[in-house]
């Protein structure tokens, strides 16, 4: 079937969604109104078309997804007098050509999975249509049969007036029509019932009726031919496949009646058949292109779920295996080689992997993209499954060749093995895509069992990614501050700003726990922000209530940390100077701590706005230096002003005596902070013994428990001096 081709344009020339919509309907009405008996005109039919079709737009993106809609479309277009065979294949042409073009255009959803649903909406609509033309059909067939009732019982009072008119009933109908009698012996059939079994009438004349039984017929079927015959009941409806002469076979709905005489005794029954191979046809196709993926032929997403519920259901099997893989390295392939090569590598990949379930019980399949997942059940899946990985990943071993390119790929596995009927599909398959992570952030190239525990943290930290927005918004974080003190007379320079999390359900969480994922979400820039701005302001109301020698000495310091995100914001200086002005605090009293590892082969671009930082009077604070392998030349082209010396150097002098070694490295980082005329501050301290160790290598200031754990801020100047160890 020809389809008509696509308006001139391309769908964005749209003005907007209705537009688009018209233009799909206008589609629709060219291809279906030339195959529909209606007294409509055409422009009429297509502003009938439009409510069909703005259902279907709205099923394409449901939440959730739902093919009810598409149902009754098919059902209208039986309703609009859209009967032709031909009349279904256009619409279903044009849903599948244009639908996820003309109404897919505000996605919310990816394009694949639009695919997928508007295959399924198509199977609907055709069922839609197969069922209400059937149930229209079983009207005719009622009114066919009553009239070949009335038609046989006005034969016996006057057979003379009423055999032309039974006879023109009979052979003109446009379904199969026999008669047999009580014992199944076919005693007429009508020329539409010869044709369905293959036109010759004799080879269905000379046949008894329990001759035409299916190895696919219910037990059902012929417990209602029995019931009928016996005149227990008056008429059933099956659907029914008989054998031809030929071998094929003919699908049909089947009505039977049962005719009595006068008196009312039984005596004959009459059989109504319509063929419906070809629609059965075009619903296992339907089903097939719904279940199956289009690119690489393998069972899809949807056909695997159904699969593994019922392996995991009450009736499944006792245990399950499942392989979760995907492959390393894949996007560079799509984006360095293109979209194409990508698919014919996909193709390859499939092929290989569909060759290692061969067992029974085993099947693969795509989930979409570069992901695949293979089962097995039955006995000895402990066993089984780890086997199945191994000949996941050895089939990718051999490098794939590709328009000439000798491309090798790799895989990483997520293995969840276990009983049926504790989990659903959907924990299952969960569990199988973090194990998958793992084993990809492991090295790749390689498989990993399911761990409970692991899987619980991957879910606590989704969770906390998914609440870190909110959060934000419900003022859940605070800061605590932890002083930094001069080692030569033991007062307070400023303090260190750490902000916390007050998690409803986990309680108070530490920086650990959620800057690495807000770095992920780049939430670190709006809460970087929120930190900076408490933090300037705190020590704002530090300076104005502190006593009047606390002014003549210089401000009291607020050190805040810097994400590497937040380096990349192009609204760094301006957002820090808009903080300093609003609150009224000098730049001088302002320190950015940036982890070494962050400046590790910084170029210009990325130090220019600590540049203009330090020019102002920000102080910039090398954090963690000593763990990045930096180049320690580079110290002379980086804007810092402090040294923040890691605690890993200081741990050695917690002993008594201190590793020599320890107190060598650091006496010859101050020195070399010195020379530069950088002041070093040490983290971590924890003794006295420490403290006096640091003192006199020259160290400038120094943090840690042995004067005071992060706390609120009253308690800034509040020095324990105790030794944490």
């Amino acid at each position: 079937m020809k389809l008509p081709s696509q308006p001139s344009g391309s769908v964005a020339d749209a003005d907007g969604p209705e537009d688009r919509l018209r233009r799909f309907v206008t589609i629709w009405s060219r291809a279906v109104f030339p195959v529909t008996a209606t007294s409509m005109t055409r422009q009429e039919f297509e502003r009938h078309l439009l409510p069909p079709a703005r259902e279907l737009s709205r099923a394409l993106h449901a939440r959730p997804f739902d093919t009810a809609p598409a149902h009754r479309v098919g059902q209208a277009l039986v309703a609009a007098h859209c009967t032709d065979p031909d009349a279904l294949a256009r619409s279903l042409g044009v849903v599948d050509a244009y639908l996820v073009l003309y109404c897919g255009e505000e996605q919310d959803t990816g394009t694949e999975e639009l695919r997928a649903r508007c295959a399924r909406l198509q199977h609907a609509m055709a069922a839609g249509f197969a069922q209400a033309l059937r149930e229209r059909t079983l009207v005719e067939q009622e009114s066919i049969a009553h009239s070949a009732l009335s038609a046989r019982s006005a034969a016996e009072l006057a057979l003379h007036a009423t055999e032309s008119r039974f006879r023109a009933v009979f052979d003109g109908a446009a379904i199969g029509i026999g008669i047999a009698d009580l014992d199944g012996n076919v005693l007429e059939v009508n020329e539409t019932l010869t044709r369905m079994f293959g036109g010759l009438e004799q080879t269905v004349l000379s046949r008894n009726i329990v001759e035409w039984s299916h190895p696919e017929d219910g037990p059902h079927v012929w417990r209602l031919y029995d019931e009928l015959v016996r005149g227990e009941r008056e008429h059933y409806r099956v659907e029914k496949p008989y054998y031809r002469g030929d071998g094929t076979v003919l699908w049909t709905n089947l009505t039977v009646s049962l005719l009595r005489d006068a008196a009312g005794a039984p005596q004959y029954q009459l059989a109504l058949m319509e063929d419906t191979t070809e629609r059965r046809l075009l619903n296992l196709r339907l089903r097939y292109e719904a279940t199956h993926d289009a690119l690489t032929g393998l069972p899809n997403r949807t056909l695997f779920f159904e699969r593994l519920e019922k392996a995991l259901g009450p009736a499944g099997d006792t245990r399950f295996g499942l392989c979760y893989l995907d492959l390393d390295g894949f996007k560079v392939v799509n984006d360095s080689l293109g979209h194409s090569t990508g698919d014919r590598l996909l193709v390859e990949v499939a092929d290989r992997l569909q060759s290692c379930v061969t067992a029974p019980g085993e099947m693969v399949a795509r989930l979409g993209g570069d992901e695949f997942v293979a089962l097995t059940t039955g006995a000895g899946t402990e066993r089984k499954v780890a086997e199945l990985a191994d000949r996941m990943l050895a089939a990718l071993a051999a490098p794939i060749s590709v328009d000439g390119r000798e491309l090798t790929v790799r895989g990483s596995v997520g293995v969840v093995e276990g009983p049926a009927g504790e989990r659903t599909a959907a924990e299952v398959l969960r569990s199988a895509d973090i194990t998958m992570y793992r084993a990809k952030s492991a090295g790749g190239n390689r498989f990993e069992y399911a761990d409970a525990e692991a899987d619980a943290r991957a879910i606590t930290r989704h969770g906390l990614t998914t609440a870190l927005p909110a959060a934000l918004e419900r003022g859940e974080f605070f800061i605590e501050y932890q002083p930094l003190v001069h080692l030569g007379d033991g007062s307070v320079h400023g303090a260190e700003a750490l902000v916390r999390w007050c998690h409803p359900q986990h309680g108070v969480l530490g920086p650990d726990r959620f800057i690495p994922l807000a770095e992920n979400t780049g939430l670190i820039v709006p809460l970087g922000r929120w930190v900076l701005q408490e933090a300037v302001r705190q020590a704002r109301f530090w300076q104005d209530e502190a006593p009047g020698g606390r002014k003549a000495t210089g401000p009291l310091r607020i050190n805040v940390n810097l994400s590497p995100t937040q380096l990349h914001h192009p609204g760094l200086v301006a957002e820090t100077v808009d903080v300093l002005e609003r609150s009224g605090l000098e730049p001088g009293a302002l320190c950015l701590e940036v982890t070494e590892s962050a400046l590790i082969g910084a170029d210009d671009d990325l130090l220019k706005p600590l540049r203009q930082l330090a020019e102002m009077g920000v102080d910039i604070a090398l954090d963690d230096f000593g763990t990045g392998y930096s180049n320690l030349a580079n110290l002379r082209r980086l804007p810092v002003s402090v040294l923040k010396l890691d605690r890993s150097f200081t741990q050695g002098m917690q002993q008594h005596p201190a590793d020599p070694v320890d107190l060598k490295i650091v006496e010859g980082i101050v020195q070399l902070a010195h020379s530069l005329e950088l002041a070093v501050t040490v983290e971590g301290v924890e003794t006295g013994a420490q403290a006096q160790q640091l003192r006199e290598l020259g160290c400038d200031t120094a943090q840690g428990w042995y004067y005071a754990r992060p706390g609120a801020p009253d308690r800034i100047h509040a020095l324990v001096l105790a030794d944490a160890t």
